[in-house]
């Protein structure tokens, strides 16, 4: 009898295992999912690029996506038009609840505020990017006309 009773026990516990096993991996799967739907639904703040040479404004767009692309490529967000500029010049990145700005290894480099980029940096509005001889103002969403006092 009592190999009866080791036996029932032993299929209990490896019925507890997989019990255990297969709530711990729902568990798992339902936040997945829950997370998926966070970051599928994630906002980012509207930030306007205003293109200036010759100091008139040639393009100004507005974006509310994590990353921004600044180059002569056509393909690029921003396309400038300027010999000066490589083809994918800077990169403007959301993160960290804050707007990036990165060189991306340019052959003139990039400047923010008349200053050369070496890190990437924060940038906060009225902020001014140079790629080669083209400029750039940032327009963050709390300054643009229209949009609720902070």
């Amino acid at each position: 009898m009592s190999g009866v009773v080791v036996l029932a026990f032993r299929i209990l516990m490896a019925a507890a295992v997989y019990i255990f096993l297969g709530l711990a991996l729902w568990m798992i799967w339902q936040d997945l999912k829950q997370e998926g739907r966070k970051a599928s639904l994630r906002v980012f703040p509207a930030i306007r690029l205003e293109v200036r040479a010759r100091n008139r404004v040639v393009v100004s767009k507005t974006f509310s996506k994590p990353e921004i692309i600044l180059g002569r490529n056509p393909a690029c967000d921003i396309p400038i038009n300027d010999e000066t500029a490589s083809a994918q010049h800077a990169k403007l990145s959301y993160h960290h609840n804050q707007w990036w700005l990165e060189d991306l290894n340019s052959t003139n480099g990039t400047k923010l505020n008349r200053e050369k980029l070496s890190l990437p940096t924060v940038l906060t509005s009225d902020d001014e990017i140079q790629c080669g001889k083209t400029k750039v103002t940032v327009i963050m969403n709390d300054t643009m006309p229209g949009s609720p006092e902070p």
